[in-house]
């Protein structure tokens, strides 16, 4: 396969996952818009990699990896108290963050 078609999945999810995140009010859907751009990111990094044949584009698609499984631990846990203490997980019900 052409490098091109990699670059043009990986735009298509880029551009779906911005679309969710700035569409979706449903907080759970909104972190899986993050996911889907950080695989976006992902595949452009290991397509890079194997077209200038280093190892670089590899190294960095397992950092990502590890930052997603961050941000999906830390955006459940906060989306979980939301839920608790407003009994919805709208973004738009959330007007103010109170200690």
């Amino acid at each position: 396969m052409l490098v091109s078609q990699f670059l043009l999945l990986s735009a298509v999810l880029f551009c779906i996952g911005v679309y969710g995140v700035l569409a979706r009010r449903n907080g759970v859907m909104v972190l899986m818009s993050i996911e889907l751009i950080l695989n976006a990111v992902n595949i452009n990094f290991v397509v890079f990699s194997v077209f200038h044949d280093t190892i670089a584009g590899d190294v960095f698609g397992l950092f990502v990896i590890a930052i997603a499984a961050a941000e999906v631990g830390v955006g459940l846990a906060m989306v979980l108290l939301i839920y608790r203490n407003k009994k919805s997980i709208d973004f738009t019900e959330i007007d103010a963050m109170k200690g």
